[in-house]
């Protein structure tokens, strides 16, 4: 039974840093999003698709990190960044 509390004791732990790392991850991503967004000038009906796209998973992404679902903040964050670079060529 101790053997059994050390195990998942560690587990908790190991996850909790797993996390921090993903939470700074996000952090960083949407803030470099929202700025990368504030200075984008979208080309055409397509660039203009691609920056509302890249708007949607912005506040996707902050929403998830909201509720501390970092890793899903991270990948939202960064498909935003890669709208957000083709609204700019008009794609």
């Amino acid at each position: 039974m101790r053997y059994l509390l050390t195990v998942l004791a560690l587990l908790m732990l190991a996850a909790c840093a797993g996390k921090q790392s993903f939470r700074d991850s996000c952090a960083a991503n949407v803030d470099a999003a929202w700025q990368e967004l504030d200075i984008a000038k979208a080309e055409g009906f397509s660039g203009s698709v691609s920056y509302s796209k890249a708007l949607g998973l912005i506040s996707l992404a902050k929403s998830m990190q909201t509720v501390e679902n970092f890793d899903n903040c991270v990948k939202h964050a960064q498909d935003a960044r890669f709208y957000i670079a083709e609204s700019r060529k008009g794609q």
